[in-house]
This record gives structure tokens, sequence and C-alpha cells, in this order.
């Protein structure tokens, strides 16, 4: 059975792998229908995947591959942790 660690790095690769079908890359439509069904169901804001895919595309050939999809992962994990342990503290100064 695999560990909670090992789950999330599968359902990672499912997940780039489910969008980017067999060619085994995001293209900016691929990244758009990712980022609304996974990230940003509520996001309003037309441009944002196009910074993101502007950040991610670092060769400028419309492709985003699974190490860039990964950074953008990391990306949002770190920016996630930061809120919870501001977040964290904040609820631990109001006890």
């Amino acid at each position: 059975m695999p560990s909670q660690m090992e789950h999330a790095m599968e359902t990672i690769m499912f997940i780039f792998h489910r969008y980017a079908g067999d060619k085994g890359y995001l293209v900016k439509e691929d990244l758009r229908v990712l980022m609304d069904k996974e990230f940003l169901e509520n996001q309003k804001d037309p441009l944002v995947v196009d910074k993101i895919m502007k950040d991610l595309d670092q060769c400028r050939d419309g492709k985003v591959g699974f190490q860039s999809f990964f950074s953008l992962i990391a990306g949002l994990t770190i920016a996630c942790n930061d809120y919870f342990v501001v977040h964290m503290k904040q609820k631990g100064k109001n006890r």
C-alpha cells in the first residue's frame, strides 16, 4: 500500500498526464482547462492562465512539460503553506 506521500506524487503525475494526453506536454488550452478544473474554479481574470503559461514556457515553444508543471505545483504548495503558517500563528494569538 502506498504511503500518503507516494499517493500525492502519483496524483500529481496522473493529473498532468490526464490533461497532457499522449503528447506528454501541456499547451495553453490544456493548461487553461487544468487550471479551471483543478485550481482556479472561481478565478475570473482571463489573463491569469496567460501569465502562468508565459512563466512556465521558458523555451517559448508553446509547451509545458512535467518539470515546469511540477514547479508550478511546488510554488502553489509553498504559497499555501506560507498562508497556513501565518493563519495558524494568528489563530494561536487569539486563544
